[in-house]
């Protein structure tokens, strides 16, 4: 692999979603060739828009990642892959767990077996989340806490972090896992509640309607700053000695889900928070607070989150003011 993303050829699979876009937006400012592979599944969240100032600089591949031989033709031709690819919806996955099976680990599978059989130097970097936990055990939880998804959508994502890591031992393959969690800014989902949740916030307060938070809302979360969360995906391609290798990307500070709530209305200026009563089908995946530690990260790769929870609102209110008929149908 080359040492410098500068000139490498990058593959971003779900490069028209909201981590894969911002990534694809990094690496050519950052001088990569890059390569968008996205099939624009409902369910992944993907939008052209959110490439349209770029699409003249990238190559637009509108595939799925489970025709392997279309995969097979982009796989063979990257320096580095980052797979953004997935089904993300956590109720989506509940109701269609088959859909959810076959993008998050087949597909999975499918990337990686055309690695081993057409490219074996690529650096690849696939991202999980940090549901794959479910309830914890112990806090703050890191890279080595047992793993009891709660849901369909975060269990398919703990069995495709196996794969990979699998691949790496078996077949030596240069590949590492980053775990985010929460992940908010610009280019993201924010018209359903399908999507992650704080992104949602943001939607319906630019919109003035009510923000909806089940219960007390006092569960703790992390979340981490879209720009931050891109900087340590690539942080993580070009770091030595982190192959077969899982962190946790994720924020220093962990706020409840009702002070998220209170403020996105704060500082998107608009909307209000009620509280009520939780949902039968949310509740039973509810997870209780998901304290996290970046340690790992830190030490091996030298990536620290820069932008507070504030600040990235700030910013993500100022992009979607200017595009809310992108995002908002």
């Amino acid at each position: 692999m080359k040492k410098s993303i500068n000139q490498s050829n990058v593959l971003i699979l779900g490069g028209l979603g909201f981590i894969g876009s911002n990534l694809a937006h990094k690496c050519l400012e950052l001088g990569s060739n890059v390569s968008i592979y996205d099939n624009l599944d409902p369910h992944s969240g993907g939008n052209l828009f959110n490439v349209q100032t770029i699409k003249k600089n990238v190559k637009l591949l509108f595939y799925d990642i489970l025709n392997v031989d279309l995969l097979a033709q982009e796989v063979s031709k990257a320096d580095i892959i980052f797979n953004c690819a997935a089904s993300t919806s956590h109720p989506f996955s509940m109701k269609e767990p088959w859909i959810d099976l076959d993008v998050n680990s087949r597909g999975v599978l499918n990337i990686l077996e055309t690695i081993r059989k057409f490219n074996k130097e690529v650096r690849f970097i696939h991202i999980g989340t940090s549901t794959q936990l479910g309830k914890l055990l112990y806090h703050p939880a890191d890279e080595k806490h047992p793993e009891f998804p709660t849901d369909i959508y975060s269990a398919n994502k703990s069995v495709s972090e196996k794969y990979v890591l699998i691949y790496a031992n078996a077949f030596d393959l240069d590949a590492t896992v980053v775990r985010f969690s929460n992940v908010f800014g610009p280019r993201a989902s924010i018209h359903s509640p399908e999507f992650t949740f704080n992104n949602y916030f943001v939607g319906l307060a630019l919109q003035n309607k009510p923000i909806t938070v089940f219960g007390d809302g006092k569960q703790l979360r992390n979340t981490v700053f879209v720009d931050d969360a891109i900087d340590a995906l690539i942080a993580t391609a070009l770091a030595g000695g982190s192959k077969g290798e899982t962190f946790f990307a994720v924020g220093d500070k962990h706020y409840s889900v009702a002070d998220i709530a209170l403020m996105t209305v704060d500082k998107i200026g608009g909307g209000k928070v009620n509280f009520i009563p939780w949902p039968s089908d949310r509740k039973v995946t509810e997870i209780g607070d998901a304290i996290l530690s970046n340690d790992k990260i830190k030490k091996r790769v030298g990536w620290k989150p820069v932008t507070s929870l504030q600040d990235g609102l700030v910013i993500t209110n100022n992009y979607y003011r200017e595009h809310l008929k992108k995002y908002i149908k």
